[in-house]
């Protein structure tokens, strides 16, 4: 089986639509949506939308939970606190119905899927050897999907030890060997510094996942964000993908 997955796309409809666009010339079997549906960015409503349709299995991230009114704002940096206000203000019933059935983690036989990690599946960012190897001890499939950081990750341990990088677009990770954590990267807001739309296919049959990057209108999205009147530091971000 060949699984797309996605991650932290956060209001950003046209990232979403370029890497929908994309999937779908792959001929996957499902996809998969790892959190963070809403938030930060200019069209929540939409973006849940189209995540309601064309995902199979889908968790609920931090910023989801805070714009449900689950977590308090003061958690947030101002400009996260700001755009969940805002994103409180438009969210339609049909995506609040959405978001309030999901949960921050998931499982499939061979794969464990959390928006965070296996340690707290909301707040804690994998971004090192030591919360991977925490993850590693706390679960148990061949292959564990983690998102929240915005950054995409693969860590492999193998022989008792950890390893792991930051990973490019256009990546092949071979998983044949050890056990694994992937963040296919973010949909909606890079922080690794590529501003293209990232996400992952895992092919979990053959042991492989390839990692993607894919153009989408930046400017659009920001001229949106413009228009909401939602904080500048988000927007001046897409571009940089920081």
């Amino acid at each position: 089986m060949r699984v797309a997955v996605l991650s932290d796309i956060h209001g950003n409809l046209h990232a979403l639509r370029a890497v929908l666009d994309a999937v779908a010339a792959e001929e996957v079997d499902a996809l998969w949506c790892l959190g963070d549906l809403v938030g930060y960015g200019p069209r929540p409503n939409e973006c849940c939308e189209q995540v309601e349709r064309a995902a199979s299995l889908c968790l609920a991230g931090n910023h989801d939970l805070a714009v449900l009114g689950r977590i308090p704002l003061e958690d947030f940096t101002d400009e996260a606190a700001a755009a969940a206000r805002w994103s409180q203000s438009v969210l339609s019933g049909d995506a609040r119905a959405y978001l309030e059935r999901l949960q921050s983690l998931g499982s499939t036989e061979d794969v464990e899927l959390f928006h965070a990690s296996p340690r707290d599946p909301v707040w804690e960012y994998v971004l090192g050897e030591e919360a991977a190897l925490a993850a590693f001890h706390l679960t148990s499939a061949p292959v564990v999907l983690v998102g929240h950081s915005h950054v995409a990750l693969a860590f492999v341990l193998e022989d008792g030890a950890v390893d792991g990088a930051v990973v490019p677009g256009g990546a092949e990770i071979d998983l044949a060997d050890g056990r694994f954590i992937l963040n296919p990267g973010s949909v909606g807001q890079p922080r690794d510094g590529d501003p293209r739309a990232a996400y992952g296919i895992v092919d979990v049959e053959a042991r492989r996942v390839d990692l993607f990057r894919v153009e989408y209108p930046i400017e659009v999205t920001q001229e949106k964000m413009q228009a909401a009147g939602l904080p500048a530091p988000l927007i001046r971000r897409l571009s940089t993908g920081r």
